[in-house]
């Protein structure tokens, strides 16, 4: 398997516990702040990041080549996350992440513009196709523009600029010492806000939040693997599947059936991501 296709995989089970943290943290923001949520769970990604260092050691694993490097990318992650959790209070999923669709093509964007990458005619086509099937899904049906999706936006350029830091980041740090990074630098972030907003989780909220940061931890760091085999740009039309995963787990945990629609949608964003992956494994050939 080459390293675009295990990048391909690793984006996909990112996105898969993203969508899982989408879901609940929807539901904890209603009665919980965002400081505090991202406090407890970068805390407990701290946690997950040392036991993963321990391989290596944890002093091994914090020395970084790009410090400040790996400094910006952390608080642009934590900046991000918040962003998101935030967009969730106000505005429904499907409308979130149908703004957030953008943030593909800003990565390849941005990708040739300060990585020197490549996007051929193929991978711009797949992404497109991919944004189609995205707003099949979704169909946001915005009749006026409100403030709170500036938000989701913000959120797509800050997750794009986050994806192009962590694929510079790889050039010179391995990934445990990019996930030690994330957690560390978050944690002390969050820890100017978080603990000034505490309210005691209920036990059902604990496990919630406990849960929360696990799967964060494993989207995260699968992530920076996938950055780590592939370049930005090659695994884009599989950041997509985060719409089919929202819409799996929308019908096996609540009961929601998909329309046509969606059905449709679904297909297309899958296609796109098969059609590229053919792409990447024919060009290496």
């Amino acid at each position: 398997m080459n390293r675009n296709a295990l990048g391909a995989l690793l984006t996909m089970l990112a996105m898969l516990c993203f969508a899982g943290m989408d879901a609940i943290s929807k539901s904890l923001v209603v009665d919980y702040s965002v400081g505090q949520m991202m406090w407890i769970r970068y805390g407990l990604l701290c946690v997950f990041a040392m036991l993963v260092a321990r391989r290596r050691g944890v002093r091994i694993a914090l020395r970084s080549e790009r410090p400040w490097l790996q400094l910006v990318r952390s608080l642009v992650a934590v900046i991000e996350g918040a962003t998101f959790v935030l967009a969730f209070r106000y505005l429904p999923l499907a409308d979130t992440h149908a703004v957030a669709a953008t943030s593909p093509l800003i990565v390849i964007a941005l990708g040739v513009l300060f990585l020197g990458e490549r996007a051929g005619l193929a991978r711009w086509l797949a992404v497109a196709a991919g944004l189609v099937g995205v707003l099949l899904i979704v169909q946001p049906g915005f009749r006026t523009f409100d403030w709170p999706l500036l938000l989701p936006l913000a959120g797509a350029v800050l997750w794009a600029g986050y994806q192009i830091l962590t694929r510079l980041a790889a050039r010179h740090d391995q990934p445990d010492t990019a996930l030690l990074w994330s957690a560390i630098v978050a944690f002390i972030a969050t820890s100017f806000v978080g603990p000034f907003e505490w309210q005691w989780p209920t036990a059902t909220a604990w496990v919630m939040m406990v849960v929360i940061s696990f799967v964060g931890a494993i989207a995260h760091y699968a992530l920076i693997w996938a950055l780590d085999y592939a370049e930005a740009g090659a695994v884009q039309p599989y950041a997509y599947t985060l719409l089919v995963w929202a819409t799996v787990m929308g019908f096996l945990v609540f009961d929601n059936v998909p329309d046509s629609w969606t059905i449709l949608g679904a297909a297309i964003v899958v296609t796109s991501g098969l059609y590229t992956w053919h792409h990447d494994r024919r060009m290496v050939r």
